[in-house]
């Protein structure tokens, strides 16, 4: 069966991204730049969009809206079930939040979230616990604030009854933006929590929900089991990628990664020059996005730069960049800075 970071998820997710970007004046061009996604192919309903692909267009979306508070907080509060195709309709005949949570967590790979999601159930009431710390560090915030709103927002979808009481914890300290979280999702947080967290009470996780229907919650079961065993997998320069924002990070040998896929090194070669690619470009293009987002978006010093990129110094590292951009580091910063001026 595919893993998590191989499945390929309906366009639709990609559509509410670009969709939101346009919103805050980010065109659509600038949002797929990179990304491998036409126009037409956004607009095609049977497009399957890669995890690769996501993250690069989540990349655009940070680096084209660099000065937007609360970005990844407010992108997911876009999110309904009905984005989520057959996901989210089986969440919807659930028979109650506890059940359509254990179901969501079953079939998590056909929804776009990339933290480890449990389930918690103690005094404190019944709700899902996320783990970002497999996400690459550049994104880890963004997609913690992005998944925790898109599962604050079916929570509320799901009871209808609009009076659920939900309750936000983040683990680390509050934000310079916490002001926004706050008012976009009407819940104050608390942070310096245990758990990033979304918590229910008990009552309200064991109330009927008024859409269950149990004809309906099997076929839909069945469903989703035939659709995780169908979906493609990514090619294998997608999954090199992913490796690459995982835990191996930017640092990681050809061997490290080939080890990963279970592949010796001379296969990864030959199977990604058939793709027509090769490691150190993947390496390369991988370097060079997130060279721009923390360029664009931060004030990170350089040689910290170059150690997260993977350079072993920063004179290496601005080598390369003058060789994808024409200029150094820290002559683009500078026409960043003067541009958003």
């Amino acid at each position: 069966m595919p893993t998590a970071d191989t499945l390929l998820h309906p366009v639709a997710i990609a559509q509410v991204m670009v969709n939101f970007a346009a919103q805050l004046g980010a065109d659509r061009d600038t949002c797929l730049l990179g990304t491998g996604l036409t126009e037409a192919a956004l607009l095609d309903s049977e497009t399957l969009v890669t995890r690769a692909q996501e993250m690069r267009l989540i990349e655009n979306l940070i680096l084209a809206l660099p000065d937007e508070p609360a970005l990844g907080f407010r992108l997911g509060l876009q999110y309904s079930l009905s984005n989520f195709g057959l996901w989210g309709f089986a969440l919807r005949t659930s028979r109650t939040l506890r059940e359509a949570a254990h179901r969501a967590l079953r079939y998590l790979p056909l929804s776009t979230a990339y933290c480890q999601i449990t389930p918690i159930d103690d005094a404190g009431g019944f709700g899902v616990v996320m783990d970002p710390d497999t996400i690459a560090s550049h994104l880890r915030q963004f997609l913690l604030e992005r998944d925790m709103a898109t599962g604050f927002n079916l929570l509320n979808e799901l009871s209808l009854a609009g009076k659920l009481e939900v309750t936000l914890a983040f683990r680390g300290p509050p934000p310079d933006y916490a002001d926004a979280i706050a008012q976009a999702c009407a819940v104050t947080p608390t942070y310096h929590s245990a758990h990033n967290a979304i918590m229910v009470r008990s009552d309200d996780a064991d109330r009927p929900l008024p859409t269950y229907d149990a004809q309906l919650v099997r076929m839909l079961d069945d469903q989703c089991r035939l659709r995780l065993q169908r979906l493609h997998t990514a090619s294998l320069g997608d999954q090199v990628r992913q490796h690459l924002h995982g835990p191996l990070g930017l640092v990681a040998s050809l061997d490290e990664i080939a080890r990963a896929l279970s592949l010796s090194p001379r296969s990864l070669r030959r199977k990604l020059d058939q793709e027509g690619t090769s490691f150190r470009t993947l390496v390369e293009d991988e370097r060079r996005q997130i060279a721009l987002q923390f360029l664009r978006g931060s004030e990170m010093k350089l040689d910290e730069l170059a150690i997260h990129l993977g350079y072993t110094d920063t004179a290496s590292f601005t080598r390369a960049f003058r060789r994808w951009m024409g200029c150094s580091p820290g002559e683009y910063r500078q026409q960043q800075s003067q541009e958003g001026q």
